[in-house]
């Protein structure tokens, strides 16, 4: 897939992997639309951006606000590229609290209603759109979601996360399978321990303890490093159906 005047929506755009894809994808002269929550300050961020960088407030969860964020990227021409960086973490609860008794099951369903229910809804909304596209190299769209290793090597008190995460990977497979018709490809990265806004309010010697932990290289990840791998995927005709560690060759411990 050719990236230049391509359209490319890209959720969580407004900080983190998602701004830093959304960056190199204007760096390869994609016309990029990013989504985020109305209090995420996506507009500054957009206008930060430059290249005609457009900002639409949604929330992944929702139908209605998410149509729009498609009719704004459409507006730039056929949706060709979808990069799904939106989602929340964890709720660090235990199966078991400390007097015994079960963790609140709304905190459960919350968890899986952003991470998973959100990322099912983009991907069935911006697939509907992508399947109308004229193929272009023999395909109509690529879709790139947003896993976490915690899928494969969750840490107690991430149950829900863990829950999460893992059902995107899941997801993954079946979904290639099922868009290969509509000539739509799906791959989904699954990062580790990586330099986001989240990260930044721990202290500088937890942060170091975490880089350390990392067999090679020896530091945290940087956004950037996701947004090269996102952008390979959608350039790589011939990779679907993949989750891919993005992660230095890290086996979270657990706990």
């Amino acid at each position: 897939m050719h990236l230049t005047d391509l359209s490319a929506l890209v959720t969580g755009g407004a900080s983190g992997l998602g701004r830093a894809t959304a960056e190199a994808l204007l760096r390869a002269r994609a016309r990029v639309t990013i989504t985020d929550l109305p209090s995420s300050g996506g507009e500054e961020v957009a206008a930060g951006l430059g290249g005609g960088t457009r900002f639409v407030a949604a929330d992944i969860t929702d139908e209605a606000t998410m149509a729009r964020a498609l009719d704004a990227a459409e507006e730039r021409g056929p949706l060709r590229a979808l990069v799904h960086c939106a989602g929340r973490g964890g709720d660090r609860l235990r199966i078991l609290g400390r007097d015994g008794e079960p963790s609140p099951l709304d905190s459960f369903e919350e968890v899986l209603r952003v991470n998973l229910i959100g990322t099912y809804n983009v991907l069935r909304l911006a697939a509907a759109r992508m399947a109308r596209n004229e193929p272009v190299d023999g395909e109509r769209g690529a879709v790139v979601l947003t896993a976490s290793v915690a899928a494969f090597d969750g840490q107690i008190g991430q149950t829900s996360y863990t829950a999460s995460k893992a059902g995107v990977h899941g997801m993954t497979l079946v979904a290639a399978r099922d868009l290969a018709g509509a000539q739509i490809r799906v791959n989904t990265i699954a990062p580790g321990i990586f330099d986001t806004p989240m990260l930044a309010r721990l202290r500088q010697d937890i942060r170091d303890g975490l880089a350390a932990s990392v067999p090679h290289p020896k530091r945290l990840g940087d956004p950037d490093d996701f947004a090269h791998l996102a952008l390979t995927l959608l350039q790589n005709s011939y990779v679907n159906a993949e989750t891919i560690r993005l992660d230095g060759g890290i086996r979270m411990a657990p706990r």
